[in-house]
């Protein structure tokens, strides 16, 4: 769904971006990361905007994969240890000996096991199945030390039980620590007060910013009181109810590329375009060899870009529709036009029958070279296509760059022509490969025209071959 305008203002003021790990940048149980997040990272340090990771895992527990993503701050374990990039500590506030003695004490009278989540690493009480089901994913095998707390700083502890979920701590205990929730067998025990959001407000404080600064992405019962706390709180895809009607915004899931698309429609990254007929030897897809009677015109198709286009293309060609077509319209200096079977310019459908829609891709431009559908208006392409030959524009580089276009895009118009102006009106599907092929163009466009520019003399596709 689109950003509302109040979203989009509050992101104009947003000077730093946490995320949480599990289900927001990472999927728990898989450990997939999509590829977008490392244009996030990057895209938001472009634009100078500083980046953290606000999670209830030690830091020991970051994986490596987002480590490399170099965030500027590591708000963990709930907000109890804060440090920077560069390892410097910005809060560190461990439980209070007596409070990790009374939670033992309460563990053992009620049957359940516990862990403890220290500064240099997790530790548990005991092995067993239910344990490692909760744990394993986030830290792997953990240490089996159920007096950790005699002789360590304790920041966080968990309960691991059947009934997690009827826990409920004695009141000595519920005026110090809490319970979050995070699996169906296990909670975090938290210190009263203190929380992820606390944890930013340590690093806004450090960077002499204010909530209105800060966004964050998250989708679980920890992330409830940081969403309370900043600015701009957007919810994954996957998110709980409860945190999807604290949002301003909710975005698709991890593996929809959730957290990119919200940021790029917020304003905040750009999306990294790759122009394929700029670089037409990576591009994999067919070529079509448009064979006429002045010679062939090679043609590398767009399919990734294009579907319906170049499926059309292709099952017209392969069928033999366009044998013995002519290119009924062509003018110098601008473009050749076929695929009529009528050669009037009149005639054509398409394989789908009828007509089809456009298909606008932000990385396709009509320049020189350019294989685009011809149409009598939006959404109505059938057989007819046509080819740009214009060697010149009448705009600056500059120009183009000021009216929208990306600056490569701008550049090769500037340095190679084409039709700037048939750009989002025009599906364009493919592009010449060779010199060979430009060389026909050309002599096809000079070809003597009369009325309606149509050659004196026909010129003929007498087929045109596909190779995959």
């Amino acid at each position: 769904m689109p950003v509302d305008a109040k979203t989009k203002y509050k992101a104009k003021k947003i000077k730093i971006v946490f995320f949480d790990i599990d289900d927001t940048l990472r999927v728990k149980k898989t450990g997939y990361i999509p590829e977008s997040i490392k244009a996030v990272f990057k895209g938001l340090k472009e634009k100078g905007i500083l980046t953290g990771i606000a999670t209830g895992r030690g830091y020991y527990g970051v994986v490596e994969e987002i480590l490399d993503l170099e965030p500027d701050y590591f708000v963990t374990i709930n907000g109890t240890y804060v440090i920077n990039r560069k390892g410097e500590e910005i809060y560190n506030q461990p439980l209070a000996r007596e409070v990790t003695e009374a939670f033992v004490a309460w563990c053992k009278e009620i049957g359940i096991a516990w862990g403890f989540a220290g500064k240099d690493k997790p530790v548990v009480s005991e092995r067993s199945e239910l344990i490692d089901d909760a744990i394993v994913p986030i830290y792997g095998i953990c240490d089996v030390e159920p007096d950790f707390h005699l002789t360590n700083d304790v920041y966080q502890m968990w309960t691991f039980a059947e009934n997690n979920g009827d826990l409920k701590l004695p009141e000595e205990l519920a005026a110090h620590v809490r319970l979050v929730p995070w699996h169906e067998h296990s909670s975090d025990v938290v210190a009263t007060g203190i929380s992820k959001a606390s944890g930013v407000g340590h690093v806004l404080e450090h960077e002499n910013l204010t909530p209105v600064n800060a966004m964050m992405f998250g989708d679980g019962p920890n992330d409830k009181e940081i969403f309370d706390y900043v600015g701009l709180k957007i919810a994954m895809g996957n998110a709980t109810p409860e945190l999807k009607a604290k949002a301003d915004y909710v975005t698709g899931t991890v593996e929809e590329d959730g957290i990119f698309n919200a940021l790029e429609e917020l304003g905040l990254v750009e999306k990294e375009l790759h122009f394929p007929q700029l670089d037409l030897d990576t591009v994999e897809g067919p070529v079509a060899t448009i064979k006429t009677n002045h010679g062939d015109l090679v043609i590398k198709l767009f399919p990734d870009h294009a579907p319906l286009a170049v499926t059309n293309f292709v099952n017209l060609a392969k069928s033999g529709y366009y044998d013995g077509v002519i290119f009924h319209r062509i003018i110098k200096d601008f473009m050749i036009q076929g695929g009529d079977p009528t050669g009037t310019g009149m005639g054509g459908e398409s394989s789908f029958g009828g007509s089809f829609q456009d298909e606008f891709s932000e990385e396709l431009y009509n320049l020189r070279g350019a294989l685009s559908m011809a149409n009598a208006g939006p959404d109505t392409n059938g057989s007819q296509f046509f080819i740009v030959q214009a060697p010149e524009i009448p705009y600056a580089k500059k120009e183009l760059e000021r009216g929208g276009w990306p600056a490569p895009i701008a550049e090769a118009y500037a340095e190679n022509g084409g039709t700037p102006h048939l750009d989002r009106r025009h599906t364009v599907f493919g592009h010449l490969v060779d010199e060979a092929s430009y060389k026909v163009l050309d002599e096809i466009a000079n070809v003597e025209v009369g009325t309606q520019d149509k050659p004196l003399e026909e010129v003929v596709i007498e087929t045109i071959e596909v190779t995959d």
